[in-house]
């Protein structure tokens, strides 16, 4: 085995190869082990060692090969002469293509002698291309563990039971349809994972598998489970979110061991009492209609705190003396304790699109979630009210914190904040408690340290910069009062980048304040480290300059001959009365307050791209979005798919919280209704971590049948925040300082469209409509036509909750199975010729549309409805009507 090691080129630290060291430089190998998967060419080592060496190679009990290597078939001949083999691993996966996914491995089948391997206990031949599980597989008697996930697998073999020692069996991101009933035979599986198939059905004889403690069926296609899995008593875990299920058996309640039941994401329509009321059941995402208590349901359930989802079109839940849990739909969730309100109380909440008159940011905070309103405001609770908002994680420098922050009744403060991380994942969740409701939003600032200055003095330091301190001596204040302080570190290469100087350095900027508005009874001490570069030993102090901003960081001085300088090797050290800005800066600029005013504003910009995307399937479908540089590649590769494009803009500069507008022009044009629309332009608001983009849809005024229309979207800037000091926008004053960039945007010739014409192309017409009343506005067919080209695959579950029966659904699923579009009409149309005398069948659509997290397509179905009520009454008081109708109410309560 030694020569083994010296062919492969392992040496130990002594110079010596050897097979027994348990980590070896460059390599895998150890005892009985051969990993050869770290190299490119690990099969052309691998035989190179067995023609050598064959007699020690027989021996490895564990090996690992890639099967991205081109000399894969040709090793798998000699796969079978590792008589002692336990653990072979055969993964793709090792490389990435151009657009960064995972490259498939070429292994399609195995060696029929490959069932000679007696002792083997598992096999890993995931991220391959198997379309079928090669048969000499169920020949392996001591197999436990079988991974074949992201394959191609359709079904598997009629007698895949036979592995009766199996424990673990993967066949995650596969094409299966069904599953043979010999899988309940497998009576000593552990863990099932099956997700991300197309499975539609489950054999009855899943119910067998008595040993297994975690199944996850989610990601198929399943529209019921058999009632045999409330047979499987060793159950913990299972997981049937992402399917197409309506309803699950109650006996799964049942289960005594069952700790996670995730039911997200499907179109469960009712959900029995036994199940909702297990602490551990996850149901968001579905359309859940009004459920009665199961009058057989446990009585000690009841005792259970109450647990509410809320589906996405609710907007109000009641909170009783007994408390509750609660779910809404977009992940926000809170925990009222036992007591926490005396009486019934009704809680309305809602989500607010980030605008300046909701969110309160300060100098360098970043905007990281939407704006949660609770109402009633200020009612008081007997106990604190626990919530958790989850927001996008920041991504930001140690020197910057997340929190929550509230608006008290008369100013914005921030919450004490704990942060958890969700593995896997770039999504957090903040939590904090309050006694109160109003306004809540997730923000991240810079890191703040804070202390309570008592009569006789203390120290305060920073947790981002140690080096930085705040001595406050006896005698500096009467009462207690407290202090914060906030670091934001400055890179030598940001500060020479901005003002073209290299000999330019400069101390972290500090920001200090407190919560009263009397100046200290004596000097209080600060010391700064010394900029980069420079020491006490080469110090040239006419260099040397203290920089004050006023508390909104609007002017900078240079106080620099009003405190008295003290240095040491490392430090610079001044007194001061009151608090503000501070920066030490070494310079040889004689007057630097431009400069440091143009670095701090610099700090709180954004470099940012335009992007103007048309969606590959229906150009008039494009999205806007304003990304930061750093997203912009990532943004695109994972849009790619469905949309194209032009090139993104050039950069511009945005701050925080500055409003721009795109502008349709040159033959291309909007819906002008619309609630975002202003003066004919569509308003956003820039948030850094947010996603600032709007899917809209364009048309072209002029004829297209003959030829395509080349148009353009630009971009301009909108008011400036209040906050950003006049030297900042004093540049962007003039006649063309507004236009940021332009994109172009072709609209194709127009061909025959599907709802222009509907009878010939799909076999059925559809009549005229109008569904609701004149006063309340109506739908017409045109107006559903829109509605139907934005749908997608939601089709189903909108159909459901607008009342269709499962068999209806499938019905015209089956009869338009080759296109979607039809699918999509046939369900819309349906519906709609069902209810077309129904006065209320439009708030219907509009409340179905919410339940199945279509809020963008209600939201426009509401605005067509409120443009219709708005001409109505137009038209009402145009010919004079509303005037006699008034004369008539006055004269009968006379």
């Amino acid at each position: 085995m030694q020569k083994m090691a010296e062919l492969l080129g392992l040496r130990d630290e002594c110079g010596e190869g050897t097979l027994g060291a348990p980590a070896l430089t460059g390599s895998c190998l150890a005892d009985n082990r051969l990993n050869l998967d770290v190299y490119p060419d690990g099969c052309h080592r691998f035989l190179q060692l067995f023609k050598e060496q064959q007699g020690e190679v027989v021996l490895v009990e564990f090996l690992r090969l890639s099967s991205n290597d081109c000399l894969l078939d040709t090793t798998l001949g000699s796969l079978p002469h590792l008589k002692h083999l336990k653990s072979l691993v055969l993964k793709g996966g090792h490389a990435r293509d151009e657009f960064g996914s995972y490259q498939h491995g070429s292994l399609t089948s195995l060696p029929p002698d490959f069932g000679n391997l007696r002792c083997l206990t598992h096999l890993d031949l995931s991220f391959n291309r198997l379309s079928t599980l090669p048969s000499c597989i169920l020949h392996l008697p001591s197999l436990r563990v079988l991974l074949v996930s992201h394959n191609s697998l359709v079904t598997l073999p009629e007698d895949f039971g036979c592995l009766s020692k199996l424990t673990f069996f993967s066949a995650m991101k596969n094409q299966l349809k069904d599953l043979p009933q010999s899988i309940g035979e497998l009576s000593m599986l552990q863990d099932l994972d099956l997700s991300e198939n197309a499975l539609e059905l489950l054999p009855e004889e899943v119910g067998n598998l008595h040993n297994c403690s975690e199944l996850d069926l989610s990601g198929n296609r399943l529209l019921r489970i058999p009632d045999s899995l409330a047979n499987l008593k060793s159950l913990r875990r299972l997981h049937l979110h992402s399917n197409l299920l309506v309803t699950v058996p109650a006996s799964l309640a049942s289960l005594p061991n069952l700790s996670r039941l995730d039911l997200q994401n499907n179109c469960l329509r009712a959900i029995p009492a036994e199940i909702q009321t297990l602490p551990f059941v996850h149901i968001r995402g579905n359309p859940l209609g009004e459920t009665e208590p199961s009058p057989q349901a446990d009585k000690s359930s009841t005792r259970r705190l109450q647990r509410l989802f809320l589906a996405s079109g609710e907007g109000s839940f009641t909170v009783t003396s007994e408390g509750c849990r609660v779910v809404l739909a977009c992940g926000i969730h809170f925990y009222f304790p036992p007591g926490a309100a005396s009486d019934p109380l009704q809680i309305y909440f809602r989500s607010l699109t980030p605008d300046p008159q909701w969110v309160k940011l300060r100098h360098h905070d970043v905007l990281l979630s939407r704006v949660l309103e609770l109402q009633p405001h200020g009612v008081q609770f007997q106990q604190e009210v626990q919530i958790w908002m989850p927001y996008i994680s920041p991504q930001t420098p140690h020197q910057h914190e997340v929190v929550v922050r509230t608006f008290s009744g008369q100013s914005w403060s921030d919450l004490r904040t704990r942060v958890k991380r969700k593995r896997r994942s770039k999504k957090c969740v903040a939590h904090c408690c309050v006694l109160h409701f109003s306004w809540f939003l997730v923000v991240s600032r810079l890191v703040q340290n804070e202390c309570k200055v008592p009569a006789e003095g203390t120290l305060l330091f920073s947790s981002v910069d140690p080096n930085i301190k705040v001595i406050f001596p006896p005698g500096v204040t009467k009462e207690p009062r407290s202090v914060k302080l906030q670091v934001l570190p400055v890179s030598a290469e940001e500060i020479q980048e901005i003002t073209g100087n290299a000999g330019c350095r400069a101390s972290p900027l500090l920001y200090l304040s407190q919560d009263s508005t009397v100046d200290f009874l004596k000097p209080v001490k600060i010391q700064l480290p010394l900029p980069p570069g420079v020491t006490g030993l080469n110090l040239d102090r006419s260099r040397l300059h203290i920089l004050h901003g006023d508390l909104e960081g609007q002017t900078w001085n240079d106080i620099t001959s009003e405190v008295v300088l003290e240095f040491t090797h490392l430090y610079a050290v001044f007194e001061v009365t009151h608090f503000s800005w501070y920066w030490l800066w070494y310079t040889t600029k004689t007057y630097i307050g431009g400069i440091a005013r143009k670095v701090y504003e610099r700090l709180r910009l954004y470099q940012v791209n335009f992007i103007a995307l048309q969606r590959k399937k229906d150009p008039e479908q494009v999205l806007l979005q304003c990304v930061p540089k750093h997203k912009v590649d990532p943004v695109l590769k994972k849009l790619q798919d469905r949309y194209r494009g032009p090139e993104p803009s050039d950069m511009v500069e945005m701050f925080e919280g500055e409003q721009f507008f795109a502008a349709f022009e040159r033959g291309i044009s909007i819906d002008m209704d619309r609630p975002d629309c202003v003066d004919g332009r569509l308003s956003f608001i820039f948030y850094s971590h947010l996603k600032n983009m709007k899917e809209i849809y364009v048309t072209s005024p002029v004829d297209r049948k003959g030829q395509a229309v080349k148009g353009q979207v630009s971009f301009y800037r909108g008011a400036v925040p209040d906050s950003i000091p006049e030297d900042a926008s004093r540049r962007r004053k003039g006649p063309d300082s507004l236009w940021l960039a332009t994109l172009p945007i072709k609209l194709p010739q127009l061909k025959p469209r599907w709802d222009e014409n509907p009878s010939p192309l799909y076999g059925f017409s559809f009549p005229p409509l109008n569904l609701g009343n004149a006063e309340t506005g109506y739908l017409t067919q045109a107006n559903l036509l829109s509605i139907a080209r934005r749908v997608g695959a939601d089709w189903q579950s909108i159909g459901l909750n607008l009342g269709l029966t499962y068999q209806q659904i499938e019905r015209i699923g089956y009869n338009n199975r080759e296109d979607l579009h039809k699918q999509i009409l046939d369900m819309l149309f349906s519906w709609a010729q069902q209810n077309s005398e129904d006065p209320d069948c439009v708030s219907k659509l509009i409340t179905a549309m919410k339940e199945s997290g279509r809020q963008d397509i209600a939201d426009e179905v509401e605005a067509i409805i409120e443009l219709g009520r708005q001409k109505y009454t137009e038209s009402i008081r145009r010919v004079g009507l509303e005037q006699e109708s008034s004369t008539e109410d006055s004269a009968i309560a006379m």
